[in-house]
């Protein structure tokens, strides 16, 4: 105590110029609109400030939660687009009615794959949220692969970078169907072969998924024509097709659920001959 009191009688003359500065301003600020003005301000731009600082860190901070809830969007979305005949085209007016055929569950991989002959990839989603093997793979760039097998939590996706996959696919500009492979040289092309050599088809052309199938909806992205090759033997010709996803390099995943492919997976082994 005895401190402070030195303190105080040591320093009075500052403290109070200090004091008389201090009530000098208040009268001031208070008798004139201009200054009371000019201090609000102030006061406003550092209150902003520290607001924005504040806003950035608890933006970052939940960056996940964010990224979580937009994959859970597109998911949404991506339900809608593929309910449609062409999953390519612009949605029309009221076509957001009556979608209920393709539902589409979202997850994430956590494990991938991508420099043997055989990849898979392996997601944070199974059999408690629905997923079921021969259950279609995308993302926003277009086909991932197959669901192979599941636990209640986890599930492992046969990769099309694998030399065991073979999807239905077609060239959009010509609507000629064939069968898309691997064949396990390059990450970033798989092949698509039986194309009729009577089909017209050049480099560039977009590739598509058939919709031959009840894995993948038609239509869904997969790449383009880069080279092609005429097999002499055949009157087949072989596609080159990079890619357009980057299949080392991926994150949210969607998962294709078609509620009627129990029916008609049951539907064609009741009608297929038994040998």
């Amino acid at each position: 105590m005895q401190q402070i009191f030195n303190f105080i009688f040591k320093n009075s003359t500052r403290l109070l110029f200090l004091l008389l500065l201090t009530t000098s301003l208040v009268l001031t600020i208070q008798s004139h609109s201009y200054h009371r003005s000019q201090v609000v301000n102030s006061a406003n731009v550092v209150t902003g400030s520290v607001y924005e600082k504040v806003n950035e860190v608890k933006t970052y901070f939940s960056l996940k939660e964010q990224n979580d809830k937009l994959a859970q969007e597109n998911a949404r979305l991506r339900k809608i687009l593929f309910n449609k005949k062409d999953s390519t085209s612009m949605l029309e007016k009221d076509s957001l009615k009556g979608y209920d055929k393709i539902n589409v569950i979202q997850t994430k991989v956590i494990n991938n794959t991508y420099n043997t002959s055989e990849n898979y990839l392996t997601i944070n989603s199974g059999s408690l949220q629905g997923v079921k093997p021969d259950m279609g793979v995308v993302n926003s760039q277009g086909i991932v692969g197959i669901i192979e097998k599941t636990s209640p939590k986890y599930s492992t996706i046969l990769s099309v970078l694998n030399i065991k996959s073979k999807i239905n696919a077609k060239v959009k500009r010509s609507n000629h169907f064939g069968s898309l492979t691997w064949n396990a040289k390059n990450a970033g092309y798989v092949q698509l072969t039986e194309i009729p050599r009577l089909a017209t088809v050049k480099k560039g052309d977009t590739i598509v998924t058939g919709g031959r199938s009840t894995i993948f909806p038609e239509n869904i992205p997969i790449g383009i024509i880069d080279k092609i090759y005429t097999d002499t033997e055949t009157n087949y010709f072989t596609l080159d097709i990079r890619l357009f996803n980057d299949m080392t390099n991926l994150n949210h995943v969607y998962i294709i659920t078609n509620k009627e492919s129990d029916e008609i997976n049951k539907l064609e082994a009741e009608t297929k001959p038994h040998e």
